[in-house]
């Protein structure tokens, strides 16, 4: 096996790893993250809905609500205030 073969076995998609663990208590424990935020840092909750809202007609979510430029769960990126779109032409 040559050093290029070798190194493409080794490559895991971040995501992947997710799914190793239980998919529906990793989305509880992003939930709960994102319910303890501290409000300094916290978007409001018409904001979030908004930046969401923006987020489900785009063509670059993808499954689960992955961002597919950035990697992010749009839902954590919406409610952090310092987060905007990683598109080059923001929606939000």
């Amino acid at each position: 096996m040559d050093h290029y073969t070798k190194k493409q076995e080794l490559r895991v998609c971040r995501k992947c790893l997710l799914y190793a663990e239980n998919r529906e208590e990793f989305f509880r424990k992003l939930e709960a993250y994102i319910a303890n935020l501290d409000e300094d840092d916290r978007t409001d909750q018409e904001t979030y809905e908004q930046r969401l809202a923006q987020c489900a007609h785009c063509p670059h979510l993808v499954t689960d609500g992955m961002c597919a430029l950035c990697g992010c769960y749009v839902e954590l990126r919406a409610a952090l205030k310092v987060r905007r779109c990683p598109d080059t032409v923001r929606k939000w």
